[in-house]
């Protein structure tokens, strides 16, 4: 099974992001380096939009990812709820 990833910068919006991918899936690392923050997942990557708010206790866009978002690798599946990223066999 392949290894999808996201990279955000690291920065203090991008940091509830971060926690709440970690928090969401459990085989998912991250990886941080001077101004970034790269999270691995084998297969499978969901972001999702009620854990952030939960989080930060305000509404959250999940558009708003693309501000500090640096790189993916895998497919894309979103709406307004969740962000996935996948390998599709």
């Amino acid at each position: 099974m392949s290894n999808v990833f996201i990279a955000f910068q690291a920065n203090e919006e991008s940091r509830p992001v971060v926690e709440a991918i970690l928090a969401d899936n459990p085989n998912a690392v991250a990886v941080e380096s001077p101004g970034m923050v790269k999270i691995d997942a084998p297969g499978q990557l969901t972001i999702r939009r009620q854990t952030i708010e939960d989080l930060t206790g305000a509404r959250f866009d999940l558009q708003q990812l693309h501000v500090n978002l640096i790189t993916i690798s895998g497919h894309v599946d979103e709406d307004d709820d969740q962000f996935t990223l996948s390998w599709k066999h």
